[in-house]
Parts: C-alpha cells; sequence; structure tokens
C-alpha cells in the first residue's frame, strides 16, 4: 500500500511519519517535493541551499518514484507530504493510485507554531487552500479520501490510529504509538531545523489546550484559512 498523507506545516505530520516508519512493513519518505518546491518557486527558507542539494529538484522523477518504488522491499510506503509544495508544475496524476489521507489542524494552532519557527507567514504558506483544493481533485476521481485531526490523535493516539488503519484497510500495529528518541533516519536535512520537539519525543504529545493567542498582525491569515480548516473538518473521522 502506498499512503500519501497530505497536510500543511506544524500538523504532527512528523509524529505521524514516525508512528509509520516504525512499522516493520513500512518506509517512509520525508517531503519529496520540498526542492522542486524551492527552486520553483526561488523561496529562502531555512536550509534552502541544503535542501536543493539533497533531493531532486525535477518534480516528474519524484512523482515516478513515488508511484513506482518500493523502498527496503517494505510492502507498505507512507509518504509525508506539504500541500503547499503542490504549485503548478508538479504533476498529479500519479496521486489516483495511491491512498490519499489529509492530516487537518486549527489554524491558530499551524499559525501560532510556523510563525516561532518562520516569521510572517501567509495563506499559502501554511497550505489550507491547497489542501483543500488537493482533497476537491481526488473526490472528483471518484475516490473518498479521508480526514483525520491532529486535535484528535492528540486526544486518544491508540483509538484514532486504529480508526485510521481500518478505513485504509491497514492491519494497526502497536508499534505506531511510540518510537526512539533522536529522529528518524530518512528525516529531511532541514528536520534539524524544524523537528527538536519532535526529536526529543517518544510518542504522541499529550493532549492539547486551548487555542494560542494569534498574533494582531497574523489574524487575517487565520480568518482566510478558517473557511478551508471548516470545510476539511465536516469530512474528518
Amino acid at each position: 500500500m502506498r499512503i500519501a498523507m497530505w497536510s500543511g506545516p506544524r500538523n504532527l505530520s512528523t509524529a505521524m511519519m514516525y508512528a509509520f516508519g516504525n512499522r516493520s512493513d513500512c518506509a517512509v519518505v520525508d517531503e519529496p517535493f520540498y526542492a522542486a518546491y524551492l527552486a520553483k518557486t526561488g523561496l529562502n527558507h531555512p536550509m534552502r541551499d541544503e535542501i536543493l542539494e539533497s533531493q531532486s529538484q525535477d518534480p516528474i522523477a519524484v512523482a515516478s518514484y513515488l508511484e513506482t518504488a518500493k523502498p527496503a522491499d517494505k510492502p507498505h510506503f507512507y509518504q509525508k507530504h506539504m500541500t503547499q509544495h503542490m504549485i503548478d508544475g508538479v504533476p498529479r496524476d500519479w496521486m489516483r493510485h495511491l491512498t490519499n489521507v489529509f492530516l487537518i489542524r486549527h489554524p491558530a494552532r499551524v499559525i501560532a507554531s510556523y510563525a516561532a519557527k518562520r516569521e510572517n507567514p501567509t495563506l499559502g504558506d501554511i497550505g489550507f487552500r491547497q489542501q483543500a483544493e488537493l482533497f476537491d481533485l481526488v473526490t472528483s476521481w471518484g475516490q473518498t479520501p479521508v480526514v483525520i485531526d491532529s486535535h484528535d490523535i492528540r486526544d486518544n493516539p491508540h483509538e484514532m490510529l486504529e480508526k485510521l488503519c481500518d478505513v485504509i484497510d491497514l492491519p494497526f500495529s502497536p508499534e505506531m504509538l511510540e518510537w526512539p528518541k533522536g529522529g528518524h533516519k530518512d528525516d529531511g536535512v532541514w528536520a534539524v531545523h524544524w523537528y527538536g520537539a519532535v526529536w526529543n519525543s517518544s510518542g504522541f504529545a499529550d493532549p492539547e489546550g486551548s487555542l494560542p493567542e494569534v498574533p494582531e498582525d497574523l489574524k487575517m491569515v487565520l480568518k482566510a484559512a478558517m473557511p478551508f480548516y471548516e470545510k476539511m473538518k465536516a469530512q474528518k473521522l
């Protein structure tokens, strides 16, 4: 099984990759279109040069790998994707042959977390619009994509991962509930900048508290993101 997990940044996505990556039957890949995205947009993200050197910058070659590769000859291949990386020129048709899952999180939490790592995020940076567009695309192909909320996973990881595995027809494994500290061998080169908290973890974090206060200068981004989040939330497990 090939699983494409679609989220924006700061959305439990790395912890979910670690959960699947700790399964003995599952290979993982971390944001495979990141270098292609930076090359095409010219954006100056942290560690830009290292990212461009670490991955293929050809989105067609990346898509072919995602659709056909069988890393380590394992039966399952979990792909952690950022929705904002799917810009014009990045293929979509390969997604038809994967099990597509959409991981959501309240925009206030995403914005507060992202702003602590990179200043002044825009709506385009946090991926909510692109996530809704990809959901509509997959639905238009006749698929019934799965939506899961990171808040619910944090509340009860065992229950929600069992539900997720059941709906995608993948046997649940308790191995998904914990992992070794210190990161994963397939982390992207950017992990040193972004993954500090999850590197220090050995499982999912405790349930989330109340929503954070979004800075005044980012409240328009929050307002713009909310309709996309609410649309996806209505479809969640």
